[in-house]
């Protein structure tokens, strides 16, 4: 009902870029891969959009 209405899940793939526009880093911890550094490394909870706002945050584990 929710997704006629207009609402879908963020792609937060792990890997992706960090945006602060769409993620929430909850936590930060040693890049498993050089290539992971500054990246998402993990999704603890899928954020989602209304049309083109941002309604809950994609909360994120990122790589350092």
């Amino acid at each position: 009902t929710l997704e006629q209405k207009g609402l879908k899940a963020m792609d937060n793939n792990p890997g992706i870029d960090f945006d602060p526009e769409i993620h929430e880093a909850i936590t930060q911890i040693p890049a498993p891969e050089k290539k992971l550094k500054g990246k998402v490394v993990d999704v603890i909870e899928k954020g989602y959009f209304l049309g083109e706002k941002v309604v809950r945050f994609a909360k994120v584990v990122t790589g350092n």
